[in-house]
């Protein structure tokens, strides 16, 4: 692949003539407001909510029209010039952060809902539409969008394609993939591309899973067509505590090894516990090791079936206390810690890096005794929560990035939990994708082959790879050297992992 030219290939009088053309070019093809090049106008752009790397972008566009973004994005190629797609900025695995010598493609201003359609159940939103914003459209007519991010106040639907999001309620609603119906955007070359459809299914091969959760490498999305679904008639949450971690992991297991699918099931330990409880007052057991959220929507009389049934399985896997949510105002309490996890971290440490691995369910136990044992290895605290139903975890490394040691030493934790994962039968990622955060990592899970072809899967959409370049997928020559620095380090703990 013809990769753009490197930073380090530039001089400070190079990259200011790079910049300079760069302008030019953009400015005969967007309005004079739409573009960003001075440094202090830049300084926003340059991370996502991975803030521990930063990059300013050489210049930051703006456009409000798609005719705009084609012209942008035939400018970017013709001058072989890389373009990152950003939408709220919300991304937690550095997706976003921008190229040193190339283009940030803002969103921002792709703000509207096309049109709500009852009868079909369908929305039509332009890219920066928030995910919150969809289901407050459709709430009148009784409908709402499912996959839910805690960052849904905020993230958009361009993002949320781009990682392919879930949420607290993913486990029965699925996820982005399981409810956009078709996605529209452009290539690299300004040409205009649309993957799914209205109907059923669409014509030729079925690109639309390949998109999603592609991480703009292979098209900027400008318009998203996503499905809704009818507001149940009623939603009830239990939280039950538990007083040993394996216990709570094996609860998991046991709901959904009884074959309840409930619309969210969650997991908090200890230390995020007292973390969101000292933030928002949810009432939440500061005695419990942890604590499991367990919901149930759907009739009245479904909801009052489930619940009993899930406590049952609670109490006779350990639950110590199990509380149900008697209102929709208490239900909402319950939840209220469980969707600040994120902000009430960001109170008790100067920083935090999320991690986004998965596992087996079975395994929950496992991970979270391994983070343990990692906490005292790195000399840094975690607070974990995470989508148990679905074995999504989100440890949460706190840490102070202005301190190098400790940014250092975050990250090796960081690798470790991933690598741990990858050998008790998960993955790298569950929602928030690879971008720059999770590179190492990925040599470990994918083979040099597997990486082969997905380099081929970019190359056939983005020739010269210019579409945010440097992210998600390894080169062959960085994995080979992950591999020399876990052996010479002496790493590796899983003798099942490659050593490259």
């Amino acid at each position: 692949m013809n990769a753009p030219t490197s930073t380090a290939e530039h001089t400070p009088l190079q990259r200011a003539e790079r910049q300079a053309a760069v302008v030019r070019a953009l400015q005969a093809v967007v309005p004079a407001h739409a573009l960003l090049w001075q440094a202090e106008d830049t300084v926003p752009y340059e991370c996502d909510g991975l803030t521990a790397y930063r990059q300013r972008p050489l210049v930051v566009a703006l456009p409000e029209t798609e005719d705009q973004v084609a012209a942008v994005l035939k400018a970017c190629h013709g001058l072989n010039v890389p373009v990152v797609a950003r939408g709220a900025g919300t991304g937690l695995s550095g997706g976003a952060m921008p190229h040193a010598l190339g283009v940030t493609l803002s969103l921002a201003k792709f703000n509207r809902i096309v049109r709500v359609d009852a009868r079909s159940r369908t929305a039509v939103v332009q890219a920066g539409v928030r995910n919150l914003a969809i289901s407050e459209a459709a709430a009148p007519l009784g409908l709402y969008y499912a996959p839910d991010p805690s960052s849904q106040i905020a993230c958009t639907i361009g993002g949320n394609v781009a990682e392919n999001s879930g949420g607290v309620h993913c486990l029965k609603y699925g996820l982005t993939l399981h409810n956009v119906l078709s996605v529209r955007g452009f290539t690299i070359e300004g040409d205009p591309v649309t993957f799914g459809g209205d109907a059923l299914d669409a014509p030729g091969l079925d690109l639309l899973p390949l998109v999603i959760g592609s991480e703009g490498m292979l098209a900027v999305t400008t318009e998203v067509t996503v499905k809704l679904v009818p507001k149940p008639q009623l939603a009830r949450c239990i939280m039950a505590s538990f007083d040993d971690m394996r216990k709570a992991g094996d609860a998991v297991a046991s709901v959904i090894a009884a074959g309840i699918i409930p619309a969210g099931l969650e997991m908090m330990d200890k230390p995020m516990t007292a973390a969101v409880e000292d933030f928002v007052h949810a009432g939440y057991d500061l005695d419990a090791e942890a604590i499991l959220l367990c919901e149930s929507d759907g009739t009245p009389e479904e909801v009052a079936e489930e619940i009993e049934r899930m406590s049952d399985v609670l109490r006779d896997c350990g639950a110590t206390a199990i509380a149900v949510s008697r209102d929709e105002a208490e239900r909402l309490r319950f939840w209220s810690g469980r969707k600040n996890a994120f902000p009430a971290s960001g109170r008790i440490s100067p920083d935090y890096m999320c991690m986004d691995s998965t596992i087996p369910r079975k395994r929950l136990a496992d991970i979270l005794l391994a983070i343990a044992a990692m906490e005292k290895k790195y000399g840094l605290r975690c607070a974990n929560v995470f989508h148990a139903g679905d074995g999504n975890l989100h440890p949460l490394i706190l840490f102070d990035a202005n301190d190098a040691d400790q940014l250092r030493r975050c990250e090796q934790f960081g690798a470790d939990i991933l690598e741990s994962s990858v050998a008790m039968g998960g993955t790298v990622t569950g929602e928030h994708g690879v971008g720059v955060e999770k590179l190492n990592s990925m040599c470990v899970q994918f083979s040099a082959e597997e990486n082969t072809q997905m380099f081929g899967v970019k190359r056939a959409f983005d020739t010269n790879g210019l579409l945010n370049p440097g992210k998600v997928i390894p080169t062959l020559q960085r994995c080979a050297e992950y591999g020399r620095m876990l052996v010479r380090a002496g790493q590796i703990s899983h003798p099942d992992l490659p050593r490259f």
